[in-house]
């Protein structure tokens, strides 16, 4: 093997792994989305309420989605958190003091859920479903995970290119990781044309903002990666044999 093509190989390896690494970490986390909103310190009836009805199993999207905008919540691809105080009383506590503690409370989105219909008023089930948003819901859900499958299958085919020797079939890998790199960009296309839509039809609260997080950032940083790997994957491949032609009908004549 030309130590060119063995060092695009091994670049191709490195990407690989840190693209495998950054997509595994995006889906396991839950800062794909954050909202920033002023604290709500006082435990008044209507706060726990909504706390409440957030940590239930029956809160809709509307309910969990004014909770996120509210007490400064986060959002993946499998929870979403909010930021309340950590002891609740029936009266108002006093001023916040550096002691003031808040906590972080999660909720996971079960299977259900996840490939619940979405309504064109959110928590209205008499609006309507809306197609749009449902299916960009469950294509940022689905695609993630597609894409750390066809890396990790490509990753199984580059390890019997080295131990065939060949950098043959690692054509497989790169065509892989391509179609790994399409899947990473649509779920990361599909997740910020679903929050523009959801901002569509529930406006953001005064004082609220959201932007989005690290979660996100690192599920679009291992799109170009994937792409980058598969690029060398295929060149690395294509160029090897085809000089092994050459060569060989070299000798051959």
């Amino acid at each position: 093997m030309d130590n060119r093509f063995a060092t695009a190989f091994v670049i191709a390896c490195v990407l690989s792994l840190i693209s495998t690494i950054y997509m595994a970490a995006s889906i396991g986390t839950d800062f794909w989305y954050e909202y920033r909103s002023p604290v709500q310190e006082n435990s008044s009836d209507s706060n726990k309420m909504a706390w409440s009805e957030f940590l239930g199993d029956e809160a809709d999207e509307k309910t969990y989605n004014d909770a996120l905008f509210r007490y400064n919540g986060t959002m993946g691809l499998w929870r979403r958190c909010i930021t309340i105080p950590q002891n609740t009383h029936w009266y108002a506590p006093p001023e916040r003091t550096e002691s003031f503690d808040m906590v972080t409370k999660c909720m996971s989105f079960t299977l259900n859920e996840q490939f619940m219909e979405k309504y064109v008023d959110p928590g209205n089930h008499n609006s309507g479903i809306d197609l749009l948003r449902t299916y960009l819901w469950r294509c940022q859900f689905l695609l993630p995970f597609v894409s750390l499958g066809l890396m990790c299958f490509g990753a199984l085919i580059g390890l019997c290119a080295c131990i065939c020797r060949s950098l043959y079939p690692t054509i497989a890998t790169g065509i892989l990781h391509l179609l790994a790199g399409l899947c990473t960009l649509g779920s990361v296309s599909c997740y910020v044309a679903g929050i523009e839509l959801l901002h569509q039809k529930l406006g953001l609260p005064e004082n609220v903002s959201g932007e989005f997080g690290w979660s996100f950032c690192l599920a679009c940083v291992s799109a170009p990666l994937q792409f980058m790997a598969s690029a060398l994957f295929i060149w690395a491949a294509h160029t090897n044999r085809k000089e092994y032609t050459l060569m060989k009908a070299y000798r051959v004549a």
